[in-house]
């Protein structure tokens, strides 16, 4: 099968086309043949840096979108030939950038009959972040403020759109530029990070999802009312961090993405509403998957990018 590996650590020009092996088709496992496979920022971050995979070659990637084809052992959820899109094992179970993948059954859920491949692809790392940051982890409910960071990215602009759809009062940041974008996607307030300190104009938040790091966990603190959340996706400052939420009398937690069919089938059913849509920034043949790499690392794209595998 044809598939998007790198035999050392580096830039985008690291990835090349290899013929690989199909994956071995273990119990409670499907073979999914990959149609599109999304760009996420941790597959550069694991381009480059290796992180849980070790040491190359490895297959970047973790979300899919495909048809199976062949289920193992004791699978009762998938048949043969059911469209589907999923997440694969977060972090170690990479393999996206390929024609074939196998992974554990309940790693997916049927595809919504209203959208295709390409989009169905963009949404299972980035809307499962969003999906347990805001609801398994906040309890985000009707009412709440909301402050999302990068509401225009490939997580955020997802969290906009699950927090609407759970009732919320929702505050994003964006550069201008985006901010018509922002709105469109249901965000009562838009704050221009690049000319104004939100710390300084944003007050009594339930809840904050903070997907860009740095000093942006120290200063959303300040926003949030007493007994909020911060939830981070960015590891940063962490011990700083934590002294620093219980200083404030809220809530801190650092959410690692992990895969779940109850997640992924609640999505479906957002998606199915007309309540939840990825914006797709860009769409890209599974060999150029280094431009889509270069891309993406301008951090100037608005929504997500994506492998068309199959045709």
């Amino acid at each position: 099968m044809r598939a998007i590996s790198q035999e050392v650590l580096g830039g985008p020009g690291v990835l090349t086309v290899v013929e690989l092996d199909r994956p071995a088709l273990g119990p409670t496992d499907v073979l999914v043949r990959v149609h599109a496979a999304g760009v996420n920022p941790t597959d550069w971050l694991h381009r480059k840096t290796g992180l849980y995979l070790g040491a190359p070659p490895f297959v970047v990637g973790w979300d899919v979108s495909g048809v199976v084809e062949a289920v193992g052992e004791g699978v009762t959820r998938h048949k043969t030939g059911d469209e589907v899109f999923g997440m694969l094992d977060y972090p170690r179970g990479a393999g996206a950038y390929a024609e074939y993948v196998a992974a554990p059954s309940r790693n997916f859920a049927r595809k919504p009959v209203g959208i295709d491949h390409v989009q169905a692809a963009a949404l299972p790392v980035a809307a499962l972040t969003a999906w347990q940051a805001l609801v398994d982890t906040a309890d985000v409910q009707p009412g709440q403020r909301v402050l999302v960071h990068a509401a225009a990215g490939g997580v955020g602009h997802l969290a906009v759109q699950i927090a609407k759809a759970r009732g919320a009062h929702v505050i994003g940041t964006a550069s201008a530029p985006k901010h018509d974008f922002v709105r469109g996607l249901g965000a009562d307030e838009v704050v221009d990070y690049t000319h104004t300190d939100f710390a300084e104009t944003v007050r009594d938040v339930d809840v904050v999802l903070d997907a860009v790091g740095g000093d942006y966990g120290p200063r959303s603190l300040r926003t949030l009312r007493p007994g909020g959340i911060l939830v981070a996706i960015v590891f940063s400052q962490v011990e700083h961090m934590k002294s620093a939420a219980k200083e404030h009398g809220v809530r801190l937690e650092y959410l690692t993405v992990e895969a779940d069919h109850a997640g992924m089938t609640a999505i479906a059913e957002l998606v199915d509403k007309g309540l939840l849509r990825a914006e797709i920034d860009g769409v890209l043949p599974l060999e150029q998957a280094a431009e889509a790499h270069r891309r993406g690392e301008t951090r100037r794209t608005a929504g997500k990018l994506v492998l068309v595998v199959t045709e």
